[in-house]
């Protein structure tokens, strides 16, 4: 029967197309060893991208991946999962999907997670406590094999591998990869400060965003280390959770319209920057001629837009790549103690949107000082 359904669909292909050519066919796993010469370990072991594959030789691991190819080779993915008590899946808990940051991690997450052939879901929690444990219940309950958490602040306890990004979370047994934020903050304004930037505006992150009140301590911390003065009437902070340019726009705006004594901005992330560069230009103001702006991230568009974004650049790629091959890494080696922490390293990116200090921005930095002063006495 098997037979004659191959022959059918044979001529049913060379009455569309007037070829002749058989179809390919397909082996499994003893077959595809067999015709390699190799164990079914091996090749097991290849085609899984299982760490313990990755002592064999290149070479080998190349032909094991072109036989696949030839041969149409699929693994039984179901077949596996009970022979290792897995579902071969994992979630992913965000906040959501709609600015620069995430995605970017995601994309990540997603090329590692393919790689290892696991599926994964992901569930948008917008900031919702009860959504955040609901999820994780739910995942738990299709018995996922490991979580991924991003900037998603609540305690989450699991009884599965957890991996948090930008999360800080403090239950026991996840492991956080999270941003060197001392470096992040030493590195822009040491940046501004050799541009002669010394009256510096300072925007938090809203409320409700884990990184955000990890970031603004060392911002703080560090302008104290570094003699920078943090006036209170400089400090500004974004409304909403949702990253959107207008958040940063209204909030660089209502600073502008009680004072304009400060030469920098240095934005909580790049989403807010690009807002707050349009509040400047819309007030009659030039970046960086007369105010200079440092983003965060370094997300695709900080490069496109005018003027282009200096920014401290998060390497989100790398993180959602170690998130994801930490996170199967436990999968794999449930037994083994893991780190805590895992801390990834910033780097600053100049672009367009930073310059040194004008004279006459400082001039009427010390007219409109020394008039707001004259007011006080009087």
């Amino acid at each position: 029967m098997t037979h004659g359904k191959q022959e059918t669909a044979s001529t049913a292909h060379r009455s569309k197309t007037g070829d002749a050519h058989p179809a390919k066919p397909t082996l499994n796993l003893r077959q595809l060893a067999e015709y390699l010469r190799l164990s079914q370990t091996t090749v097991s072991l290849v085609l899984n991208d299982s760490p313990a594959g990755r002592s064999i030789p290149q070479r080998t691991r190349d032909r094991v991946f072109e036989a696949a190819r030839k041969f149409h080779y699929r693994p039984n993915y179901f077949a596996r999962s009970l022979r290792n008590s897995r579902s071969m899946s994992v979630g992913v808990i965000v906040p959501d999907l709609s600015d620069g940051y995430f995605p970017v991690v995601m994309s990540a997450i997603e090329k590692r997670l393919l790689k290892a052939h696991y599926f994964y879901v992901t569930a948008s929690h917008y900031r919702r406590p009860e959504l955040v444990e609901e999820y994780s219940r739910r995942l738990m309950d299709r018995a996922v094999d490991g979580l991924l958490l991003l900037d998603t602040p609540a305690q989450i306890q699991v009884p599965a591998p957890t991996v948090a990004v930008s999360s800080h979370n403090p239950a026991p047994g996840v492991t956080n990869v999270i941003l060197d934020h001392d470096l992040a903050a030493r590195l822009a304004l040491t940046h501004l400060m050799k541009l002669g930037h010394e009256r510096i505006a300072f925007m938090q992150g809203a409320q409700g965003i884990t990184d955000a009140k990890y970031r603004w301590k060392s911002i703080m911390s560090v302008a104290r280390q570094m003699g920078i003065a943090t006036v209170q009437d400089l400090c500004i902070q974004l409304e909403e959770t949702r990253q959107t340019p207008e958040a940063g726009y209204l909030v660089m705006g209502g600073l502008l319209k009680r004072t304009r004594e400060f030469t920098a901005v240095f934005c909580f992330n790049d989403i807010s920057a690009i807002g707050a560069i349009r509040a400047i230009t819309d007030a009659g103001l030039r970046v960086p001629e007369d105010i200079s702006v440092v983003g965060f991230d370094d997300i695709i568009t900080a490069a496109y837009c005018k003027p282009s974004l200096t920014t401290v650049k998060q390497p989100l790629q790398e993180m959602g790549l170690r998130a994801a091959q930490v996170l199967l890494d436990r999968i794999a080696n449930s037994s083994q103690e893991w780190p805590e922490e895992i801390v990834m390293e910033p780097e600053l990116v100049v672009r367009e949107s930073t310059g040194p200090v004008r004279q006459h921005t400082l001039a009427n930095q010390n007219g409109h000082a020394a008039e707001a002063g004259a007011k006080r006495g009087a």
